[in-house]
């Protein structure tokens, strides 16, 4: 991801919420990321501490709390932050002046996600104005970010909304120039798009996230060579029980990975299928004439949806070569506002 950035001229700023991980940022900089980013205000904590110093916060923070909080992580590292309200933006505003901090301000646009964010131009150019004009904020650019697009599963349908998002994003950027504001800076994108928007020749950052470790809904995707990644996160589940011909249960079920996607892809094992989630248990089917799974034996899973798996542990199990190398706390994990 890192190459293909830099052979379009973009910059990379992979999105941690994906990981959670300090570790894997670290290492995401020191192979020539720009900075990374977050989601919420709590979850940069971690990030701060172990060095990054190039933040964004691809989010709207509302509320007192969360800005002080802020406010504090702006005295200690480059933050930007997205705002699509007016009111939003003055209380960010004072709550900088309180801190005697500074932060970058990039206004959110509505690329078709159909989420946060603004539409109308006259909008856009108002809050860059009054951004430009508040102390303790400066105006950055934009966020255009369209998370539907990333599962999209051919990449015909990827090519032709991102060509939408591209347009939109670049007619945004062409009234704020026309008006006498420099627009430097464009984010937005993810795994998904990366391969459209970096050369869409509009955005000037990729927010990819879930390159480095994939899951079981991005490997439905159709994908370039160029950007094909291997599933590198796996669970590792404990057959718990063989309760009859044909069923086995397995002792990862929703506290070990969540279901929104669907559930987890069962690795390696053909004729072995995970069916159900509970709490506890996860429900899988031998099919006819497979080799049914011993009482004990170990079997490993792909996670359907790779951020709220890695959001329900405590740490990475880190393997070369099927032997264990180290340990990488998911420091960031539950820290959500």
């Amino acid at each position: 991801m890192q190459d293909w950035a830099e052979r379009h001229g973009v910059a990379l700023r992979p999105h941690a919420k994906a990981h959670k991980c300090p570790e894997v940022a670290l290492r995401q900089l020191a192979l020539g990321a720009r900075g990374i980013c977050c989601q919420k205000v709590s979850e940069a904590l971690p990030f701060v501490a172990a060095g990054v110093r190039d933040i964004h916060i691809s989010n709207e923070v509302v509320g007192p709390a969360k800005l002080a909080l802020l406010g504090e992580l702006a005295r200690r590292a480059d933050i930007s932050v997205c705002v699509d309200h007016p009111g939003n933006l003055d209380a960010l505003a004072q709550a900088m002046e309180r801190a005697q901090a500074r932060v970058t301000v990039l206004v959110e646009v509505d690329v078709g996600q159909g989420r946060c964010g603004v539409t109308d131009p006259q909008t856009v150019l108002a809050l860059a104005r009054r951004a430009d004009a508040a102390a303790g904020l400066r105006f950055g650019g934009l966020q255009a970010y369209h998370g539907s697009v990333q599962h999209m599963r051919t990449q015909a349908e990827r090519a032709a909304v991102c060509a939408e998002v591209a347009r939109a994003a670049a007619a945004h950027a062409d009234a704020l120039r026309a008006a006498g504001l420099a627009c430097p800076t464009i984010t937005g994108s993810g795994t998904g798009s990366a391969q459209f928007d970096a050369a869409s020749g509009v955005f000037t950052e990729l927010q990819a996230g879930s390159y480095p470790f994939m899951d079981a809904d991005y490997g439905d995707n159709e994908w370039a060579e160029t950007l094909r990644f291997e599933q590198s996160l796996y669970l590792l589940s404990t057959v718990m029980s063989t309760p009859a011909a044909g069923r086995v249960v397995l002792d990862a079920g929703l506290k070990s990975s969540t279901a929104e996607c669907g559930p987890p892809r069962v690795a390696g094992r053909a004729g072995l299928t995970y069916l159900a989630a509970n709490d506890e248990h996860g429900v899988a089917r031998v099919e006819p004439g497979a080799p049914a799974p011993a009482l004990g034996e170990m079997v490993r899973l792909v996670p359907s949806h790779v951020d709220p798996t890695f959001n329900l542990h405590d740490s990475l199990v880190v393997f070369r070569d099927d032997v264990v190398v180290d340990l990488w706390p998911v420091a960031a994990r539950g820290l959500s506002r």
